[in-house]
């Protein structure tokens, strides 16, 4: 029995003013698909998705909702006005039934509902409108660039819950490791059209090169065709003009067809040259140390930076990763010890928050405003590492078009204004980079161009990201900021550090005596302590697993019955393939539940 989509576009167009943004665009999502929606900047992602949840109405097409269901969709830049607290907004429209699921999400995500939406900070407001999505738990999640802002403890549990969840749900976001641990399939889209590949992310690139490949291949054999018949239109025509008009409406069709070719966007032409060389002891910090008021953030902490390493910081938010970087910088003053900077340091900042962006300045002035950049007596030009630039030759290096350059920066989108920030920062020489959250909203392949340009570069680099991949491909050293003043120093990226520090969990726990063994409220009850309380979560959590307990012992019962055809194997083994590996995560998936079922009765019960 076929199933009935869980939600159908059929036909989108939409145009904003200027060349559509979508053209006869079809796609279809089934229930419980787990969907990466991939495509350059600008491509009209956020836009696709907003169409899927009914914010924008597309010219013509028709979207189409299964009866009963329900798609939500988290916001990059949500409206709370209207609603005092991070809170209010996280549970309007809830029932009092739903309200501990956003209880829950606030807990994970790392969010307080208490506070005033008026004080609140764009990472804040944007982790209550995925408390608030997760809260409403429709059956199709659209999330657009759901990690940013997010620390990577965060990351990972938004990664458990969707990994458990039975809704579908469609993903944008640059973090290349949440992608490749949740989507099951990547939607792509390119030049108003969308398709489907049914393998994760880590498949794409090579499936995306092909596509190009056969494009080119189909462009070349086309140009050769038109060039062929135009050679014969205009030798050969005037002997047999009536005869032969309906081959000259041929070769009008083929060039048509070459003119409505859409040329596919370029990469942004980034180049990053390293300044004089510094001193080889980029910078020493000794025994430094930093509180604010009761709160410690950094306790004895010493490094030594030379020049070359690639050194990333990492850690929950809060923890003050950019209060460690503007130590080493010198931009703020330790409580205790000493850090020096190196000899003929040239310093170039990515600020995460955007701040050097002025959002009511054009894309012209931010380059032509920019000090450095200025050139004498010419309005018109940037300095671009020594050498005078146009800056609408400057801006489409970036992928901007002349129409933008008189446009104001507020009207980017985030990628876009990523890239603008890049566009001044590459712009300067430098010798030390400070790279703040540089991969919020980059598309992958400027992400890829980024990371290129990193490996050779001769300079320093200091590194604050929760995107795991791109700390595993830049960094050669770790700082995991670890609360309460710690701070550990660790060789590699992200990926070692992880390693590590569950191999040195693992060796802190003492190896259980199984003659001294007994149950926790065995224990407990023995020595006259009180006994052991579920927390929220767990109290939740007990009460959802019959559920799902349930709902496994079903799948796996239609499982093996689809597998009793002894004819399967023979006639489909593809199918007969993924209902074996279907069966076996089912029944590991089983096993875990009732064993944590059986955890949590025990300890409700005490």
């Amino acid at each position: 029995m076929a199933r009935i989509p869980l939600l159908q576009l059929n036909r989108i167009a939409l145009t904003f003013g200027g060349d559509p943004v979508f053209s006869d665009l079809d796609l279809v999502v089934q229930p419980g698909d787990r969907l990466a929606l991939v495509g350059r900047n600008g491509s009209g992602k956020s836009t696709l998705m907003k169409v899927m949840a009914g914010l924008v109405e597309p010219d013509s097409g028709q979207v189409s909702i299964a009866p009963g269901n329900t798609v939500g969709y988290m916001e990059q830049d949500p409206s709370m006005a209207g609603f005092a607290t991070l809170g209010d907004y996280a549970t309007s429209g809830l029932g009092p039934g739903e309200l501990y699921r956003v209880e829950r999400a606030a807990e994970g995500l790392k969010f307080d509902p208490e506070r005033p939406v008026a004080t609140a900070s764009g990472g804040e407001r944007r982790r209550a409108a995925l408390a608030k999505l997760m809260g409403e738990a429709p059956d199709l999640m659209l999330l657009d660039e759901p990690t940013n802002h997010l620390d990577i403890q965060a990351i990972a549990w938004l990664e458990s819950e969707l990994t458990a969840t039975r809704a579908g749900y469609i993903l944008i976001s640059h973090d290349r490791a949440f992608l490749r641990n949740l989507a099951r399939a990547t939607l792509w889209i390119d030049r108003g059209q969308v398709r489907r590949l049914d393998r994760g992310i880590d498949a794409f690139e090579g499936w995306r090169d092909q596509v190009w490949e056969e494009e080119d291949s189909q462009r070349h054999k086309l140009n050769r065709l038109i060039k062929s018949e135009s050679r014969w239109a205009i030798e050969g025509i005037s002997a047999r003009r009536k005869r032969n008009q309906g081959r000259v409406r041929a070769l009008q069709d083929l060039r048509a067809q070459r003119a409505g070719q859409i040329r596919r966007q370029g990469t942004a032409a980034l180049a990053l040259e390293a300044g004089a060389r510094s001193g080889r002891k980029v910078i020493e910090a000794i025994d430094i140390s930093k509180s604010y008021d009761e709160k410690v953030v950094l306790r004895d902490f010493s490094l030594t930076v030379h020049r070359g390493e690639r050194v990333a910081v990492v850690g929950p938010n809060g923890t003050g990763k950019t209060t460690l970087l503007k130590l080493l910088l010198g931009q703020t003053a330790p409580d205790s010890g000493s850090v020096t900077l190196g000899t003929n340091l040239q310093i170039a900042y990515f600020d995460q928050a955007r701040a050097q962006l002025d959002p009511d300045m054009t894309l012209w002035d931010s380059l032509t405003g920019d000090p450095e950049m200025r050139v004498s007596g010419k309005a018109d030009q940037v300095m671009v590492r020594g050498a005078p630039r146009h800056v609408i030759g400057y801006l489409k290096d970036f992928l901007f078009d002349e129409a933008q350059a008189r446009a104001p920066v507020r009207s980017l989108s985030g990628g876009e204004k990523a890239r603008l920030l890049l566009a001044r920062l590459l712009a300067r020489e430098s010798n030390l980079l400070v790279l703040d959250e540089p991969t919020n909203d980059l598309d992958i392949e400027t992400l890829d161009l980024l990371q290129e340009l990193l490996d050779d570069y001769a300079g320093t680099v200091l590194l604050v990201s929760h995107d795991r991949d791109f700390l595993d491909r830049i960094a050669t050293t770790t700082i995991a900021m670890e609360g309460q003043g710690r701070a550990v120093i660790h060789a590699g990226g992200w990926s070692d550090y992880a390693a590590h520090r569950a191999a040195t969990e693992a060796a802190a726990v003492p190896k259980p005596d199984p003659k001294a063994e007994k149950p926790q409220a065995e224990r407990a009850k023995a020595s006259g302590q009180a006994k052991p309380s579920l927390t929220f979560t767990e109290k939740h959590r007990l009460e959802a697993l019959p559920e799902e307990i349930a709902r496994l012992e079903a799948e796996i019962a239609k499982l093996q019955e689809l597998m009793s055809d002894p004819e399967l194997y023979t006639r489909e083994p593809v199918k007969f393939q993924k209902a074996t590996d279907a069966l076996v995560a089912r029944q590991k998936k089983l096993t875990a539940a009732e064993e944590e079922w059986l955890e949590l009765a025990e300890k409700a019960e005490g």
